[in-house]
């Protein structure tokens, strides 16, 4: 490979959430990659940083173009400069079109389990959380249409966040499924957010279908919230987009993320996101495999040293749902017993909706040494966990 995706940087002391830890803990639980990021995205802002004025920073043409040739290229969806909208994030973006979009009291659903601040998008703003549960048969999710055109036909229902592809349990909705969705959703007069920040850590070989590719119908009920955030591990740069075809819906979210303030580039947004796109792809192709090859890597040790456990097959996101069912009936007070028991920090299923209240989100976004030390400190708790007779 070009890239050392084996190299272990210490992130203890850097204001990082991930790591702001004790010193015996290993924290494998939020959506944050332990991967030094693309050189070429270092090379940009080492370039930006010497430059040494960090004055108020405009959205470029090449911002727009840089967007529009990635998902034309990687994702076969032909964008247009007017449908982007620059923002600092897809989740204030997220809060930002729930005010605008829905009043107080109206039901927003979401299909859970589902990235939980999803929850916090809603509840905040005084809107309703209505959850339409996946269907979970022992190993793969799938979605009840039944119960998702019941909560849709509600009246009060006048808002859907899909999340595409989907976090927690790393599923890739197909385009018949998303079609299925469009069509519901416009029948009942419910639009769409479309979460689709991990579209580019797919598997090797999968590719996620953008909603707003799926129909005519998909593209005009949709708002979809994109960034190269989470692909490149560049949260911190605070840069994103959403991408709005119909225009007068276009015109309700532009005014939503102004108004809130959310629309401003810091320095180093626009031009790294540039970099991403640009000069990224090599290096993300790399990180895919590396990954994938992570996430064989805890299947197949959870087959062989933790009997009761399973993984939930997963074709994207850098992020693995186990299924505890067997071990026990309340993984929150699992993960708390590891973290106590061996410093292995992880996240409980539970935040995801209470239908993940069996399961544990881990992250194996890192160097295959800390991967394999996470595994064995989940080996031990889990054996501890049984053998103190608490599950």
């Amino acid at each position: 490979m070009k890239y050392n995706f084996d190299k272990l940087i210490d992130r203890r002391g850097m204001g990082s959430l991930k790591w702001d830890v004790p010193e015996e803990e290993l924290p494998m639980w939020v959506a944050d990659m332990d991967f030094e990021t693309a050189p070429e995205i270092i090379e940009y802002l080492k370039d930006r940083t010497t430059h040494g004025i960090f004055g108020y920073s405009v959205v470029t043409d090449e911002w727009y173009e840089a967007y529009i040739s990635w998902w034309s290229r990687r994702h076969h969806l032909k964008m247009e400069k007017d449908w982007l909208i620059f923002c600092t994030g897809v989740v204030p973006a997220i809060s930002s079109i729930v005010r605008k979009l829905t009043t107080v009291g109206e039901n927003v659903l979401i299909q859970t389990p589902v990235y939980n601040i999803f929850f916090n998008c809603i509840q905040n703003n005084g809107r309703n959380v209505l959850e339409s549960p996946l269907v979970y048969d022992g190993r793969e999710y799938a979605i009840d249409f039944n119960d998702l055109e019941e909560k849709l036909a509600n009246p009060q229902t006048t808002l859907m966040i899909l999340c595409n592809p989907h976090n927690p349990v790393g599923k890739i909705w197909d385009r018949e499924t998303l079609a299925r969705i469009g069509e519901l959703c416009a029948k009942h007069h419910v639009l769409v957010i479309s979460d689709e920040i991990h579209c580019d850590l797919t598997d090797p070989g999968y590719e996620y279908v953008p909603f707003a590719s799926v129909s005519d119908t998909c593209r005009n009920i949709s708002v979809t919230c994109i960034a190269p955030t989470k692909t490149f591990n560049i949260a911190g740069l605070q840069t994103a987009a959403v991408a709005v075809l119909d225009p007068v819906l276009r015109h309700k979210v532009n005014r939503a993320i102004n108004t809130d303030e959310a629309a401003e580039p810091n320095a180093f947004a626009i031009g790294g996101a540039i970099a991403a796109f640009q000069k990224g792809e090599e290096w993300l192709e790399e990180m895919r495999e590396y990954l994938s090859q992570n996430k064989r890597c805890v299947r197949s040790y959870v087959e062989q040293h933790i009997p009761g456990m399973r993984v939930v097959p997963s074709q994207a996101t850098y992020l693995l749902w186990l299924d505890c069912s067997e071990i026990t009936e309340d993984a929150g007070e699992l993960t708390q017993f590891i973290r106590r028991d061996s410093g292995l920090y992880l996240t409980k299923g539970e935040e995801y909706g209470v239908c993940g209240r069996q399961f544990i989100r881990l992250n194996p976004a890192c160097p295959r040494e800390r991967l394999t030390e996470g595994l064995e400190r989940l080996e031990r708790s889990v054996k501890n966990y049984l053998g103190a007779g608490q599950a």
